[in-house]
Parts: C-alpha cells; structure tokens; sequence
C-alpha cells in the first residue's frame, strides 16, 4: 500500500491544499480512482510523473520513517472508511490499514507490526477480551495501544475489556474528533 496515496498525502507531496488535488484529479491531470466508500487514492508514481511534468519539485523520500501505523479492525465498511478517512486526513498523517474480519486481523497485527489498533469487539470472528489479552501478553506485540469500540457494551463490560489490556473504549455512534483526540494521545502525539 506505500505505492497507493489518499488526497491528503498527495497534498503533503505537492505542498497544496487537498482541494487543489481535487481539481487535478477531477480535471484528469493525475490518475486516481476511488475506493467503495467514495474516497480518492492516487498511485504514487502518478503523483510523481505529474509532480515532474509540471516541474514540482519532488521532495526527499522519507519513506513513511517515524510515521505511527494503526489498524482499525471492524466489519462494517462505512465505519472502517469514516475512522480511515479521519486519520489519514489528520495532521499526524498515519499510516492506516484495515481488516474486516478476525483471521485478517491477526495476520496484518504480525505483518503490519500496528502501534495502535482500534478494535470493533462485537464481530462474529472476534472475542474481544482474548484479542486484548493475546496482544498485551506477546512481547512483540504487548506495546499496541488498544481502542475498543462497540454498541452492545456497558460499563461493567468496559471494565472487562480495561482489565484484559484495552487502553481506552467507545461506544457507537463513534465520536470521530474524539477518537481522533485520544489516538493522538495514546501515540505520544499531544
């Protein structure tokens, strides 16, 4: 996924707004296409063969260094692109993937190596309480910070989850600038 940018990365690239991206793309100067949410994503060697003809310059490949990863695990796909959206647009510019089910979970938390994971726990596949504690008691992955969101919890619950290694839990509907707030600070950002 390092090859493929969201508006807001293109924007950082080509130092302009992501609305001037926008008009690029809408007036077919870079190449992207669309994600089932709506969301534009634009190969980078597009981005960069249209940075050289327009005689952009291209800035020092950092490639994604010190950039803070964050899987966010639930299988509805609206609220997966509303958090994607929200981060990747955030000022901290994450590196953000998701996975829709428990078997993908588990394998992008060992390829992927997250810092944070956000956490839908009422998914068929998934028993929450264990994801937390299977996490927090592997050494290689105790240090992923763990957001818990759900629609069926309650305090009692919350409690549990805390207990069994989740740093902090949401209740839907998910308050984005909130979630966004507390990632930041979860990650040593604020």
């Amino acid at each position: 996924m390092e090859d493929t940018l969201t508006v807001f990365t293109a924007s950082k690239y080509c130092n302009v707004s992501s609305k001037t991206i926008i008009n690029w793309v809408e007036a077919g100067h870079i190449k992207a296409y669309k994600t089932v949410g709506g969301h534009r994503r634009i190969k980078k060697a597009d981005l960069l063969s249209f940075m050289e003809h327009q005689g952009i310059p291209i800035p020092d490949e950092k490639s994604g260094e010190g950039r803070k990863k964050i899987l966010v695990v639930d299988d509805d796909m609206i609220i997966v692109e509303s958090i994607v959206q929200a981060l990747e647009e955030d000022e901290f510019d994450y590196e953000v993937v998701s996975a829709s089910d428990g078997f993908e979970a588990g394998l992008q938390v060992k390829h992927f190596s997250p810092d944070l994971l956000i956490l839908d726990i009422m998914m068929p596949d998934i028993k929450g309480y264990e994801v937390c504690k299977k996490i927090k008691s592997d050494p290689e992955t105790r240090n992923i910070k763990i957001i818990v969101l759900s629609a069926y919890l309650d305090d009692e619950k919350f409690k549990t989850m805390k207990e069994n290694g989740a740093d902090i839990c949401f209740s839907k509907p998910l308050p984005l600038a909130r979630l966004k707030s507390e990632v930041a600070t979860l990650l040593g950002l604020k």
